[in-house]
């Protein structure tokens, strides 16, 4: 997202988007997959495409959760806005300060806290899967939880992620998928990977319209 004021005037909005977000009717499907997380008190991995990030973070603020940030100047728009909605932050990326992320990622995990990674972050390919996500639940045994988000109505930004903006008054569905566990070692790791390519596609296909729209300005 290339957006032309400092990263903490993105502060400025927030009451925007809250009133934008409270006109949401938002529809959220097999929640049974999260609740089955929460009631067994593990921490896990929230797995979620980039462009799908503002409904998520605003259905699941103030719960405590981590979100994986990027150093550069789009990652601390991020940050700064999550910070205001409750997250904690890890900073990092896979083209910068990776180690220190993954690090932070499984420290925060093994400490009992859900974190959130987009895979096809920080600069895409769009809806690419890289392992990095995969590898921090690996390490810190913890499950992974897919989740994804789409409108009936939203804007879609320019940017290599086509980011959504539910527009007013949009339905919003948001989907869970099943939890699953990456198995040790390198073939496990890979195996993961297939899985979450499958399960994000899976929940791609749950939503009720296109929500791959073309990028508008």
């Amino acid at each position: 997202m290339r957006i032309n004021i400092p990263p903490r005037g993105v502060l400025a909005v927030a009451p925007v988007l809250a009133a934008l977000a409270h006109s949401w009717r938002v529809e959220v499907r097999h929640r049974e997959h999260y609740a089955t997380l929460q009631d067994g008190g593990r921490p896990f991995v929230f797995l979620l495409w980039h462009d799908a990030l503002l409904p998520l973070l605003w259905h699941h603020r103030q719960e405590g959760v981590v979100i994986l940030v990027s150093e550069a100047r789009d990652g601390r728009y991020l940050a700064e806005y999550a910070s205001h909605l409750g997250y904690g932050m890890v900073t990092g990326s896979s083209t910068r300060g990776g180690v220190r992320a993954l690090l932070g990622a499984v420290k925060a995990l093994q400490s009992g806290t859900p974190v959130a990674v987009t895979p096809d972050g920080p600069q895409g390919p769009r809806r690419v899967m890289k392992p990095g996500a995969l590898s921090a639940a690996q390490r810190a045994g913890v499950p992974v939880l897919p989740i994804h988000a789409g409108a009936s109505r939203a804007w879609r930004l320019g940017s290599w992620d086509r980011f959504m903006i539910p527009k007013p008054l949009a339905r919003v569905v948001i989907c869970y998928g099943a939890p699953f566990e990456v198995e040790p070692g390198e073939a496990g790791l890979q195996r993961g990977v297939l899985r979450a390519e499958s399960a994000m596609a899976e929940l791609a296909r749950e939503m009720p319209w296109d929500d791959a729209a073309e990028p508008t300005g």
